[in-house]
């Protein structure tokens, strides 16, 4: 089995998924993994499906007439990730809104050397102070032999600059 990379974008509107879906099963694909959102109306995600390798080229021309929905992009993926990448964290930001905080806390995650496996953020109002909050959650996976005290010591002090709260517990 071959394992692709599907990164899709479109106007937002009924079926799209539908059509996707429907081209990767008719072309002998299977679903395995997708994260899909609608953002700013604009209908966005990535999709990890497997095929047989022999499938492979049919698939990615059937593909190719979704461009009036959706633009698909189709890379080629690995299959399942190495068990040997270390420990798992969660990272849970909520604080006052401003530029440059992904930068910011992906910079200590760079910095200590962890990859980051999901990375959701949203803004919405705050309730009783006024302004706007920005909340985000992290999955990410720290190298064999990190110290997690280390990381959480460096977002900590970030956090203080920021006026940000950070929880990083393990996954």
């Amino acid at each position: 089995m071959e394992t692709l990379v599907l990164t899709v974008i479109g106007d937002d509107r009924a079926g799209l998924v539908k059509a996707l879906a429907d081209t990767v099963a008719d072309g002998g694909g299977n679903w395995e993994r997708s994260q899909l959102a609608e953002l700013a109306g604009k209908f966005a995600g990535i999709v990890v499906v497997t095929v047989p390798e022999d499938k492979v080229e049919a698939l990615r021309t059937a593909l190719a007439p979704l461009a009036g929905l959706l633009d698909v992009s189709v890379h080629t993926g690995r299959g399942a990730p190495d068990a040997t990448t270390g420990q798992s964290v969660r990272l849970e930001i909520l604080g006052n809104d401003r530029p440059g905080i992904v930068r910011d806390v992906s910079g200590v995650l760079a910095a200590h050397d962890l990859s980051v496996d999901s990375l959701t953020t949203q803004t919405r109002d705050a309730p009783m102070a006024g302004g706007v909050l920005f909340e985000t959650t992290v999955l990410a996976h720290a190298p064999i032999g990190s110290d997690p005290a280390v990381v959480r010591a460096a977002l900590e002090q970030l956090a203080g600059e920021m006026q940000v709260d950070i929880t990083l517990d393990p996954a």
